[in-house]
């Protein structure tokens, strides 16, 4: 098996740091990138695809919207009947071309789709048991945010659920400056240099805006969802599932 390449997209120092994107650079890292800079992201992972095994049907669709290179859909692949069709969705080419490929070196057989979409610009999904937004709601610019969970809403299925994964924000100030610091204390463990979490942090400044836990799980129930949970918390990391 290749090894994955390592995450050295800003261990060089940069004379302007643009806007954070996901090309071709970074998905050629993307894997490494997430290992290195998600706590226990093989885990929440592993949790995804156990709630997903509960609330997948037979018959119907599989959506991840933002599917990056595909590793989530991978991992379900193992745990979910074959006429379970997957469809993913990305506004990266470069991305999906990536998840094409681990794909195809997998032997992927079941049914599936990949999609370049900005979602952005809201998304018509059907026939959905599971949806999953594995690090993706962040990236979404806020004033389109309602809109896009109620097109999610409105695309699952009856007891379908949502698997949502993001970074928050703490509640109040001291406790967001003590998580964003054990955060970067991770990322140092991990290998990161100073430069290297200096200059992603400015390329993501403009890019990822974080909600508060509590302000998803509003967002999450006047969608109309009728249970929301939080399965997964680790500083300012957090799993939700939201049933409709």
């Amino acid at each position: 098996m290749n090894k994955t390449p390592q995450d050295k997209v800003f261990s060089s120092a940069q004379t302007k740091i643009e806007d954070f994107r996901f090309g071709k650079e970074v998905a050629a890292v993307f894997d490494d990138m997430l290992g290195r800079s998600v706590p226990f992201y093989d885990e929440m992972q592993r949790m995804m695809t156990e709630m997903a095994k509960d609330f997948a049907v037979p018959g119907t669709n599989v959506f991840d919207l933002g599917c990056s290179t595909g590793t989530t859909l991978l991992r379900l692949d193992a745990q979910l009947k074959a006429d379970i069709k997957f469809i993913g969705i990305d506004n990266s080419d470069d991305m999906l071309a990536k998840c094409r490929a681990k794909f195809r070196s997998r032997g992927l057989t079941r049914p599936y789709e990949l999609r370049s979409l900005d979602l952005n610009q809201g998304i018509a999904i059907d026939n959905a048991s599971v949806a999953l937004m594995v690090l993706t709601l962040q990236f979404i610019r806020p004033l389109n945010r309602d809109k896009l969970i109620a097109d999610v809403y409105r695309g699952l299925n009856p007891d379908g659920c949502l698997l949502l994964i993001e970074k928050v924000l703490g509640e109040d100030s001291l406790f967001n400056r003590l998580f964003i610091r054990y955060y970067y204390d991770l990322k140092r463990r991990n290998g990161y240099s100073e430069l290297e979490i200096t200059q992603k942090r400015e390329a993501l400044e403009n890019v990822l805006i974080p909600y508060k836990l509590l302000e998803n799980r509003e967002l999450l129930l006047r969608t109309g969802f009728r249970y929301v949970e939080v399965f997964f918390k680790w500083y300012n990391f957090c799993g939700m599932v939201a049933v409709k």
